[in-house]
């Protein structure tokens, strides 16, 4: 019998990537898809499109039940944080249907989606990281911009768990413009200051069993999508990403899993940021998650989304040249609005324009 995944959030970019990536299985399971917006679920690539509330809504439990009684799928994965958590918590309810998840121990989740207890792991484990300070009141703004501040006087100011994006975050040495933007969100005690990174970022993402790495690859993130219409500069949609590999990197973004989750189990999307020295700073773990372009790498020749399946399923590893960084250096991912995404490489790109 052909057998189900079950996709939260379809429809939207972060889920499509990893269906389309599912639907380039051998085995050719039946991807079911299910979201909360119907404008966007209309346009998923899944076979059939469920409507559900909101994650976080008190009916999301019990219409998602009433999915799982129907389809009987034999996995389930989800695309997005809040999700990501609050179905975390319903796991054994999951489970108790047949259904299968692919994920850490909650306790690992709770301290991903939380910028400051990973923060704080991170930091307890040694890792070069940003100093962090949690705004409470006016005072504690003023100590951050007075001790975080860099030449430009400027501080990083991001919501404690918002969500990914970077909704929220804001880079300022304006101590009026960032009282207004905490009490905008009503944030005093959900925000947290940090001293100045680089622009420059990079992403482990990375599949690990029972504690046992299975792959990772490295991606640089070259601008963002619609990023000069953000405040923070940041939208968290990558508009060229390019495959990368670095001992130093890869090191770091390993202590960092192990930091939150001494066995690592499922998805772990270690985010860095460069400092003024130049070491590649861990921000956050995208947990048991896949980053939205996932699908650069398929097209690459790396079917994480499958291979994460084949694990799930079937208990089956990847048979790979090697486990850390197996796509070569210097494939370009180029994205925009309202076209298909384009593999390529810088080389590529530049012979196929028109230089005067």
């Amino acid at each position: 019998m052909m057998k189900k995944i079950l996709v939260g959030g379809a429809g939207g970019a972060p889920s499509e990537g990893v269906i389309r990536s599912l639907q380039r299985s051998p085995e050719n399971e039946e991807i079911i898809g299910m979201g909360a917006v119907p404008f966007d679920l209309v346009l998923s690539h899944a076979k059939k499109k469920y409507i559900v509330p909101y994650a976080n809504d008190p009916k999301y439990r019990d219409e998602l039940l009433k999915i799982l009684q129907a389809e009987k799928p034999d996995l389930i994965h989800f695309q997005n944080d809040m999700e990501v958590y609050y179905a975390s918590l319903l796991r054994d309810d999951i489970m108790s249907v047949g259904t299968k998840v692919f994920m850490p121990e909650h306790s690992v989740i709770e301290t991903c989606v939380s910028k400051w207890r990973s923060w704080q792991a991170f930091k307890k484990a040694g890792l070069t990281v940003p100093e962090n300070f949690y705004i409470v009141d006016e005072g504690s703004l003023k100590k951050a911009f007075r001790e975080l501040g860099d030449q430009e006087g400027r501080i990083w100011l991001r919501a404690e768990s918002m969500g990914g994006g970077g909704i929220g975050s804001i880079p300022t040495n304006d101590f009026a413009m960032a009282k207004a933007w905490i009490e905008r969100y009503n944030g005093w005690g959900n925000f947290i200051a940090a001293e100045m990174l680089g622009s420059q970022t990079v992403t482990f993402l990375s599949i690990w069993y029972e504690g046992e790495l299975v792959v990772g690859q490295t991606r640089k993130r070259t601008g963002w999508i619609h990023g000069n219409r953000s405040v923070s500069g940041v939208t968290g949609v990558t508009k060229v990403g390019t495959t990368y590999s670095d001992d130093e990197v890869t090191r770091i973004a390993l202590k960092a899993v192990m930091a939150v989750d001494g066995k690592p189990h499922g998805i772990f999307g270690v985010d860095m940021a460069y400092d003024k020295n130049g070491v590649p700073n861990p921000t956050e773990i995208n947990i048991s998650r896949f980053f939205t372009t996932v699908l650069f790498f398929t097209e690459a020749g790396l079917n994480m989304p499958v291979i994460f399946k084949d694990l799930a399923l079937y208990g089956k590893k990847p048979v790979l040249d090697k486990i850390i960084n197996p796509l070569p250096d210097g494939l370009v991912w180029l994205r925009g609005m309202d076209i298909e995404p384009m593999l390529s490489t810088v080389e590529r790109v530049m012979k196929g324009v028109i230089q005067l």
